[in-house]
């Protein structure tokens, strides 16, 4: 396995200029709030759903000191969609850190990034490396993919061991010179790679420029590496929501826990036990029930079996009995932090 290679950054730096990606709203700027929103961002998202995302929070939260004085409810709203909400939660922690204990200046090395809320070791590189031009390695999934094949790197990255054996590695192959023009390039260009040339399926080998000195290519192993035998176990539950509407035409909304499946979100009731939601739905004064579909709604490691049931109540009243929580017209609803499977039933009964 060749580690100290030379020619490995100077061929992704070669092939960045002409083939690497630099239409990207975020590549171009060295701003460290920039390059660690989109960062966030991007962790476990595709690029497409990040790129409308990025400009609209940009646009509500222009800076550093913006997004720490705001509320956390407005910043889930914004997120709202996005997935993965603890990131916007973090997010909202980090910049409230940043403001009161760094002046509002995100501190300029790896290890002092990587002690924010929410920044882990792979983030705190990528900020360093691309803002400060720091000699850093990021190891993201995709990265992990570009060099286990390229290494011909086989150990079982389900081991906290061999992922800190592969991140000396990617330590290793960094650029050495001029890195405060490189570094950023480099970290992006590895990114870039991973993303669209050299894919968990279906890689484009004749498209990558590391290819004559892949080892995964050289022995057919593209589609074993990276190897890792501990797999996703996924589990199922089913949901009952209660879509509870007064005469207005607003919607009963709770506030969810802060810890769990949507923290902190705003939603419909949910119930896991189906007697238990019978006994409380028909302990209501309702003119009107509507079992709609059901809909199921993909997690990491969960699929939520969603069973919604749209009821109209006789007169508009507080619901104190069990079910906290307070009354939502829709136009209220754009400002509220939403599960996207949720805001989207909100907004079909719109269009009806």
């Amino acid at each position: 396995m060749k580690v100290a290679d030379t020619a490995f950054a100077a061929l992704l730096l070669h092939w960045q200029a002409e083939h690497g990606r630099h239409d990207l709203p975020w590549q171009s700027d060295r701003d460290p709030y920039r390059v660690w929103l989109s960062e966030i961002m991007l962790q476990q998202t595709q690029v497409e759903t990040v790129h409308r995302y990025y400009d609209r929070f940009l646009t509500r939260f222009p800076d550093i000191a913006a997004l720490a004085a705001s509320d956390l409810d407005d910043v889930l709203a914004m997120w709202s969609g996005l997935g993965y909400y603890s990131r916007a939660r973090n997010l909202h922690r980090c910049a409230i850190t940043v403001q009161r204990e760094f002046n509002g200046a995100f501190p300029g090395s790896m290890a002092e990034l990587e002690q924010l809320p929410g920044i882990g070791r792979s983030t705190a590189a990528a900020i360093a490396s691309i803002c400060f031009g720091e000699r850093a390695a990021i190891l993201d999934g995709n990265v992990r993919r570009v060099l286990s094949r390229y290494l011909g790197f086989d150990g079982d990255l389900s081991s906290h061991a061999q992922v800190r054996l592969l991140w000396r590695h990617a330590e290793e192959l960094l650029p050495r010179q001029d890195l405060a023009q490189d570094m950023p390039r480099y970290t992006q260009v590895i990114m870039d790679l991973g993303a669209t040339v050299c894919r968990s399926s279906r890689p484009a080998c004749g498209e990558c420029p590391l290819a004559v000195r892949c080892a995964a290519k050289r022995q057919g192993l593209q589609g074993r590496l990276p190897f890792k035998s501990r797999k996703l176990v996924r589990r199922a539950e089913s949901w009952w929501l209660l879509w509870i509407q007064n005469p207005a035409g607003e919607d009963w909304l709770v506030k969810r826990p802060d810890t769990g499946i949507w923290a902190g979100l705003y939603c419909l009731p949910v119930m896991t036990d189906q007697t238990l939601f019978e006994k409380t739905l028909n302990a209501l004064n309702i003119v009107e029930r509507v079992d709609l579909p059901v809909v199921v709604h993909a997690l990491t490691h969960v699929d939520l079996h969603l069973h919604p049931v749209r009821v109209k109540l006789v007169q508009r009243s507080p619901l104190d009995f069990t079910i906290p929580g307070g009354w939502h017209a829709a136009t209220e609803r754009r400002n509220l932090g939403l599960p996207a499977p949720i805001r989207a039933m909100l907004d079909s009964q719109r269009r009806e």
